[in-house]
């Protein structure tokens, strides 16, 4: 675009042809409004690509947004029932800094309900009887289907990092808080966070550029990678810890210092004060749809508000306890590695029907707030994506991005 050999008109309409001829089987769209792109497309392309604000990274480039996230001109249903053609007045701030940057939202992709296990109607696109992970699956199957270059997603247990690793795509989940959250329909106050998916770590700097004013690109940067197999190492199966494994031995090949990390034993006990604060924070949250739309909403969130619902509060505070004290721990040992490197997932996406995966090598990172990225590029046994974890120390999005400029290009 900026030689001007590609009009934002050109990509779209590559876009609008390719998710022709693949929605039917991806399904990964709730809404999409081609006949609005194509008229955003138009007023950039009449201000031509030499006219270009240098403030606007996003220039005519198209982005699916979660249909959790307000869009003042398309509905916005939050995957629910309770909600059908439900239109907000306003954008929400991540859709307002990607219009600004001169983005253009191709439309609503599908969302599990709220953002938790009640699955969608999307499928995995390498292989339409498996899952593309929850929460964020239509945004993660329409980018790994090539549909759209760039789209949001949020994770509050790992609805960024094992849709990314299922569908075979970069998934960034931030730090918590770094990223706006107004207008993102809440499920987990102390968790919810900003994501985005696209198809190489360079693109995450022009998201991060429209939302944050970060800068749009970044040096790659060898790190030093602490292998870090986690507690809940021996859920994952072969394909997921054979992709770790050798994502180390290539990286180490490669250069990288390569150091065995331990964690202290209180982070075994993290996964379950997730849970805890995760389903307590869903009690307050969606209290309104509880009290008011129960009979529309599914056995899996009603089951989440109501365990929500016997957290005691003592019990919620010795969560949110246990995880500042692991920060505590993760400051010592990030300045001994940049970089951790863990599974993504418990291994290839399950079949549909069978749930959309458990987050369980998510559910630690999104507690203690840590900026994550999953590297696709290694293959399980039945030639489906398994993605390797790549977590950041808190609040270093950019030192851990750079990392995984120099790391996707050496994994495998």
């Amino acid at each position: 675009m900026g030689r001007g050999a590609l009009t934002a008109s050109d990509l779209l309409a590559a876009c609008l042809d390719r998710i022709a001829r693949r929605e039917d089987a991806v399904r990964a769209w709730c809404h999409l409004d081609a006949d609005g792109a194509r008229a955003a497309a138009r007023v950039l392309d009449g201000r031509g690509t030499q006219d270009a604000d240098p403030g606007q990274p996003l220039f005519g480039l198209p982005v699916g947004v979660k249909d959790i996230i307000e869009t003042h001109d398309l509905p916005t249903a939050y995957g629910s029932a309770a909600y059908v053609g439900h239109q907000s007045s306003v954008d929400a701030a991540c859709v307002a800094g990607v219009r600004a940057a001169g983005g253009m939202v191709m439309g609503k992709t599908v969302t599990t309900e709220f953002a938790y296990f009640q699955p969608g109607k999307t499928t995995n696109p390498h292989n339409p009887d498996h899952t593309p992970g929850g929460s964020s699956s239509g945004s993660a199957a329409a980018v790994a289907d090539f549909m759209v270059p760039l789209a949001f997603g949020t994770q509050t247990g790992g609805s960024v990092i094992r849709p990314a690793a299922f569908c075979g795509v970069v998934g960034y989940k931030a730090t918590y808080g770094a990223l706006p959250l107004f207008g993102v329909k809440a499920l987990s106050h102390d968790l919810d966070t900003l994501g985005m998916f696209c198809r190489e770590v360079a693109d995450v700097h022009l998201m991060r550029a429209a939302l944050v004013g970060a800068p749009t690109t970044g040096d790659d940067a060898r790190p030093r990678v602490g292998l870090c197999k986690t507690y809940e190492w021996d859920q994952a199966d072969g394909d997921s810890q054979a992709a770790v494994l050798a994502a180390a031995k290539n990286l180490e090949a490669a250069g990288a210092q390569l150091v065995d990390v331990d964690l202290p034993a209180p982070f075994a006990e993290l996964v379950a004060r997730q849970k805890e604060v995760m389903a307590q924070n869903a009690a307050r949250d969606l209290a309104f749809e509880y009290h008011n739309h129960r009979d529309r909403l599914s056995r899996h969130i009603i089951a989440l508000i109501e365990q929500g619902l016997d957290v005691s509060y003592p019990v919620y505070q010795a969560a949110l306890s246990a995880a500042a004290l692991a920060r505590q721990s993760l400051t010592e040992i990030f300045s001994t590695v940049d970089v951790l490197l863990c599974p993504s997932a418990t291994g290839q996406a399950p079949k549909r029907g069978n749930g959309t995966g458990d987050p369980v090598f998510n559910r630690m990172w999104t507690l203690l707030g840590n900026p994550c990225v999953n590297l696709p590029g290694h293959r399980g046994a039945t030639d489906l994506p398994v993605g390797v974890q790549a977590v950041g120390a808190m609040g270093r999005d950019e030192v851990l991005l750079s990392h995984c400029r120099w790391m996707e290009r050496r994994i495998v």
